[in-house]
């Protein structure tokens, strides 16, 4: 089972994980090159079979288990006025999950992904970001560890959402941390903030970037993150560890892996972004990031439920792939 020590152990952690299959995704390739269809006509189905491939090291890659995890934590940061909902909606959602009564419960039954919800002491959140750091390195360890801890090593590959009251400031906080510029560029109206409440998200985020400006990518993820955050990050790298390909939904998703990107972008070689969010910030998050989106269709609830749709249409890649006869096979040429 894949685990953190320490989060000094980020640095040159890429290279001491499994690193994509040259050999299989090159037969892979190879096997797309012989079906009956113009090469390249299925687009971007093409590459994504040749991607799931090069992670589960085989020319004809499966997905017979697709696991669904969503993180749920609560923020200190609210403190600041910057949630349009108390932070009790944070529990409420994680029962409505559990009911099987949330988007993401739908989408995950028609997409095919086994749902878990994993809520991370809802009833202690995060220490302010503004004042202080929003957690230790150990309390950050062990977010990331019950994250990692999640993971069936047995999927082929893993969805990723999350569930949180004040998130999206959160996150604004990491991509302005990570990659710089403003606290306008990243920070968005996340759940319907009005001009006020919008005013009072940026102030934060500005002045948590500042407070804990400079610091490395493990002590940025404790000083400005939240346990979910921690708990996706270590989902992603105990992916990794098992090559399971992981599909990020959106905004939240995304900054939430950003200090992996700092610590060594190789991190998410692995992790395809599912769609670009409508939340403000997300477009110039992937450019930064260098990520693709799979999907782009307006979406920002969270939840992975951009994921459980991305994972149709990886599903969609892999049936074409498997299932088409070559041109020899067909008789054809």
């Amino acid at each position: 089972m894949f685990r953190l020590d320490t989060l000094d152990d980020l640095q040159g952690l890429a290279a001491r994980l499994p690193q994509l299959d040259k050999g299989a995704a090159a037969q892979a390739r190879e096997r797309q090159a012989q079906l009956t269809k113009p090469p390249g006509s299925l687009g971007r189905l093409e590459d994504l079979a040749v991607f799931m491939a090069g992670w589960r090291g085989t020319d004809r890659p499966r997905i017979e288990r697709a696991q669904a995890l969503v993180f749920a934590g609560n923020h200190g940061v609210c403190a600041q006025g910057i949630n349009v909902f108390p932070q009790e909606v944070t529990t409420g959602m994680v029962a409505n999950f559990a009911a099987g009564g949330a988007a993401i419960n739908q989408l995950c039954r028609v997409a095919g992904a086994d749902l878990k919800v994993v809520a991370l002491d809802l009833d202690r959140p995060t220490a302010d970001f503004t004042q202080g750091p929003a957690m230790s390195a150990d309390e950050t360890l062990e977010a990331l560890n019950r994250g990692a801890a999640a993971v069936d090593p047995q999927a082929d590959v893993l969805l990723l959402g999350e569930m949180g009251i004040g998130n999206s400031t959160i996150s604004a906080a990491l991509a302005l941390a990570v990659f710089g510029g403003t606290a306008q560029d990243w920070t968005g109206h996340g759940a319907g903030a009005d001009a006020a409440l919008m005013d009072r998200k940026t102030r934060a985020v500005a002045a948590a970037a500042a407070r804990h400006a400079g610091l490395g990518p493990g002590a940025t993820l404790a000083a400005l993150g939240g346990r979910e955050q921690a708990a996706i990050c270590g989902a992603v790298l105990a992916a990794r560890a098992a090559r399971i390909a992981v599909l990020l939904d959106g905004f939240i998703c995304t900054a939430a892996v950003a200090p992996l990107h700092a610590a060594d972008p190789a991190l998410l070689d692995h992790c395809i972004v599912s769609h670009c969010s409508a939340e403000a910030g997300h477009r110039a998050l992937l450019a930064a990031m260098g990520k693709v989106p799979l999907l782009d269709l307006g979406m920002r609830l969270g939840e992975g439920t951009g994921a459980a749709v991305a994972l149709s249409v990886l599903r969609h890649a892999l049936a074409a792939h498997d299932g088409m006869a070559t041109f020899a096979e067909a008789g054809i040429g």
